[in-house]
């Protein structure tokens, strides 16, 4: 049996603190959510380390950094309503749950929403809500939400998805180009979102979230 909550301690001083993510909340959450319990048993060996961890075919968990910078950049409220979009086996949303009032968390794989479902009831994570559904549909039901976070990739973000944050609301999203990509955070200010630069990170884009490709001969 692996100790996994040294490692998880290991984690957080080793890949979020020196990223410079200091906020409290933050680092209380990821060291209290057990990462491995939210990937498949067969990587649960492989839950700690300082990459994204594939959990289904062009799906992830961020990397630690990764999701942690992208946290601290958005900086969710205790009162807050969140979207976590791609949420996967639920890892971002467990953590995202510690952070914000509630969070409603979107998965359009039914087989890893099942798993998901399973894992935060058996985690006692009783402020998030699982639909299944595209991810690119997001949840105009409960809009509009104070932060949105995509765990994955984008190329585009559809204007529909943009639609559902609150005014003074945040989005974060990791655009890629190729192999390359750059975390931006979106504000929504008189009904416009402006996206600024936060950091260089890569994640496989999203299901919904490719840029249209135009026609050319």
């Amino acid at each position: 049996m692996s100790d996994f909550s040294t490692r998880r301690v290991m984690m957080v001083d080793t890949q979020v603190r020196p990223s410079d993510v200091t906020k409290f909340p933050i680092i209380e959450a990821m060291l209290a959510i057990p990462r491995e319990a939210y990937v498949p048993d067969s990587m649960r060996e492989a839950a700690y380390i300082g990459e994204n961890v594939e959990i289904a075919p062009g799906r992830v968990v961020l990397e630690a950094r990764t999701f942690a910078k992208l946290l601290d950049a958005l900086d969710v409220q205790p009162g807050e309503l969140v979207l976590d979009l791609g949420c996967g086996l639920g890892y971002s949303t467990a953590v995202l749950a510690r952070l914000a009032d509630a969070v409603v968390a979107v998965e359009e794989d039914a087989a890893l929403a099942s798993e998901a479902q399973r894992t935060l009831s058996a985690q006692g994570v009783d402020n998030a809500a699982l639909i299944v559904g595209p991810l690119a549909a997001g949840d105009a039901k409960h809009a509009p939400f104070d932060v949105i976070t995509l765990q994955g990739g984008v190329e585009a973000v559809p204007a529909a998805l943009l639609a559902q944050l609150r005014e003074g609301g945040r989005i974060g999203a990791i655009f890629m180009e190729g192999s390359l990509g750059v975390a931006r955070i979106g504000y929504k200010i008189d009904g416009v979102v402006t996206w600024r630069y936060a950091f260089n990170a890569a994640a496989p884009v999203l299901p919904g979230f490719a840029a249209k490709r135009g026609f050319s001969l």
